[in-house]
């Protein structure tokens, strides 16, 4: 049940930027409003791990890791949700997913970011 088609990814060097971008389908046109969306990232033998969080209010949320490189965004009409990733690092490296928030059920393909020199 994918409910989100994430974009944008690729390759940069370090410090360069990318920005994520994710479609909620209409599938979840009833949940996305109320609901706090998050953006996740996995690397290869690594679990999946929480990135950022909004809120329906666009209130934020940032794992320590990307404090102040990273700005998490959403756009209610368009049902859209943004990660502007700034000041990339090698470390970054990983799909990144989007997901409303707590729910372990309809990931997408993932955007693939991949930060090397």
């Amino acid at each position: 049940q994918v409910q989100f088609v994430e974009s944008g990814g690729g390759l940069v060097q370090p410090g360069g930027s990318l920005r994520l971008s994710c479609r909620a389908t209409r599938m979840i046109s009833s949940t996305y409003n109320p609901a706090n969306l998050a953006w996740y990232r996995q690397a290869p033998g690594k679990q999946r791990e929480l990135v950022a969080t909004i809120t329906r209010d666009k209130r934020t949320n940032y794992a320590d890791f990307v404090k102040g490189r990273f700005t998490i965004s959403r756009d209610n009409a368009s049902k859209r949700m943004f990660l502007q990733m700034n000041n990339l690092e090698p470390e970054d490296t990983a799909v990144y997913y989007c997901n409303v928030e707590g729910v372990d059920r309809g990931w997408g393909e993932g955007t693939q970011v991949t930060v090397s020199s």
